[in-house]
C-alpha cells in the first residue's frame, strides 16, 4: 500500500474511501490510527479483521468538534464537560454512556462509549470531511507495537487497508489516556500524555482507582488487557542493560544496538516506539529496556513497557 500526502485532494480521496466502507492509516498526535467509519458495522467488523483484535475489545470513537459529543454519547456529565473544554483536542479519551448512533459492534455490545477529539490537523480534517465519527485504534496488528511513523507499519495490517496518510512522524507518541466517567468517581484506565494530576485539577476531585489487575467485568476501553505494545523480540525490564545487549539505555551506549533514550517523559514516550521498531526490525531475540524512574510523570510509559515485558 503506497502512502501519500495528507493534501486536501488526497484527504478528500480518504473520506470518500471512508464513505464506501474502506479503511484508511491516519496520522494523529499520538499514534498512527487505522479508521473505519464508525456508524458502518460492516466497515467496522473489517477493521477488526484486518488487526486480529477480539470483538469483545471496544474501539474509540473519534470526532471533530465539541458539539458532536452529544451525538455520540447520550448523556454527557459535568465532569465530562469540563474535561473536554480543558483537554480537546488532544491526547484524552473519555468512556460515556453511549448513544443509538454507535453500532453495538463498535462497543463490544457494552451500554458506553470511548471517545476522543485528536488534535491532528489531518485525522481532524479527514473526520470533518467524512461528515461521520470515526472508529480508530492503533494501526497494529493486536497487541503488538503501535506506530508512530508510517515505515513501521505494519506490511500484513498495510494489506488489508485501502489508503495511507502520512502526516510525518507522532509529536506524542503514546496512546492517549483514557478515564472512565461512567463510574463515580472517575477512573484513569490507561495513562497517557494527559496525567491523573490534570484530570483531578480539572474536575476539581480526587479519581477513583482501579484495583491491580484490572477492573472486573468487561472492559470498557482498548489498551488494557495486560499484555500489550509488545516486540516480537522479548523485552526485558532491567535496571542496567547487560553491555552489547540491544538495549534502550539512559546513559552511555555499550555497542551498535543500544539507543539512548531522553530523561524526560515527554520526549521520551515521544521517542520510545520508533526505537523498539528500530531494534526489533534487527531480529534480536530480546531486547533490554532500563526501568523509567518510579514517578507519577512516567506513569505512561512504564504502563506501556511493563505491558510489552508481560509474558504471552
Amino acid at each position: 500500500m503506497r502512502a501519500v500526502e495528507p493534501t486536501l485532494e488526497n484527504v478528500a480521496m480518504a473520506a470518500a474511501v471512508l464513505a464506501k466502507g474502506g479503511l484508511v492509516v491516519v496520522p494523529t498526535e499520538t499514534v498512527y490510527g487505522v479508521a473505519a467509519d464508525a456508524t458502518n458495522p460492516k466497515a467496522v467488523a473489517r477493521l477488526y479483521e484486518a488487526k486480529g483484535r477480539p470483538r469483545e475489545n471496544p474501539l474509540i470513537v473519534h470526532i471533530a468538534c465539541l458539539e458532536d459529543l452529544d451525538r455520540i454519547a447520550s448523556h454527557v456529565s459535568p465532569d465530562a464537560r469540563r474535561l473536554a473544554e480543558r483537554f480537546w483536542p488532544g491526547p484524552l479519551t473519555m468512556v460515556l454512556p453511549k448513544s443509538d448512533l454507535i453500532p453495538d459492534i463498535v462497543t463490544a455490545g457494552l451500554p458506553t462509549v470511548a471517545v476522543r477529539y485528536p488534535k491532528h490537523p489531518v485525522a481532524a480534517s479527514l473526520i470533518t470531511l467524512t461528515g461521520k465519527p470515526l472508529a480508530m485504534p492503533s494501526a497494529n496488528p493486536f497487541q503488538r507495537l503501535s506506530p508512530t511513523r508510517v515505515e513501521h507499519l505494519d506490511p500484513e495490517l498495510l494489506a488489508k487497508t485501502d489508503l495511507v496518510l502520512d502526516g510525518g512522524p507522532c509529536v506524542v507518541g503514546l496512546e492517549s489516556t483514557v478515564v472512565d466517567l461512567v463510574e463515580d468517581p472517575p477512573k484513569v484506565l490507561r495513562p497517557g500524555a494527559v496525567t491523573r494530576g490534570e484530570i483531578q485539577a480539572a474536575i476539581g476531585r480526587p479519581l477513583g482507582t482501579v484495583p491491580p489487575g484490572g477492573s472486573k467485568g468487561p472492559r470498557r476501553a482498548p489498551g488494557t488487557y495486560p499484555r500489550h505494545y509488545a516486540p516480537h523480540a522479548r523485552l526485558v525490564l532491567v535496571d542496567r542493560a547487560p553491555e552489547g545487549s540491544f538495549a534502550l539505555v539512559f546513559g552511555e551506549p555499550s555497542g551498535p544496538n543500544q539507543i539512548r533514550m531522553p530523561k524526560d517523559p515527554g520526549p521520551y514516550g515521544a521517542s520510545l516506539y520508533a526505537a523498539l521498531h528500530t531494534l526489533d526490525a534487527r531480529r534480536p531475540e530480546a531486547i533490554y529496556v532500563e526501568r523509567p524512574p518510579a514517578t507519577a510523570h512516567w506513569d505512561a510509559v512504564r504502563d506501556r513497557l511493563e505491558r510489552a515485558a508481560a509474558p504471552e
